[in-house]
């Protein structure tokens, strides 16, 4: 029982270790998004003070960044109720842990 409870709290903390990972990596792609998304601002802006900028290619990357983020945004979601899942079940396998020995500590007590 408790080598197949230590397997599967490996297995939790590596499927919690890859969530974050995603998390992180999601968190650099929304920055770039961000990024490219200020960019798109600007030249709505600058459409607004008389520049010649295309606004229909302006819209296009707006909504392209827009969509990309909520992709992004849905994702990070997702792995990081991902990783609160694996640290939930981190938790749970601790205290079983510790009930466990507390019953060994209890039998060997009681020899």
């Amino acid at each position: 029982f408790v080598q197949q409870t230590q397997w599967d709290l490996q297995l939790m903390t590596q499927r919690a270790l890859e969530a974050e990972s995603n998390v992180e990596k999601l968190k650099q792609e929304i920055l770039i998004l961000q990024g490219e998304l200020e960019s798109s601002k600007m030249e709505n802006e600058n459409l607004r003070v008389g520049q010649t900028t295309d606004l229909v290619a302006v819209k296009h990357n707006i909504n392209f960044a827009l969509q990309n983020l909520h992709k992004i945004m849905m994702g990070a979601n997702r792995s990081i109720r991902q990783l609160i899942s694996g640290a939930e079940s981190l938790h749970f396998v601790a205290e079983i842990l510790q009930s466990a020995g507390k019953v060994s500590e209890a039998e060997a007590e009681k020899e």
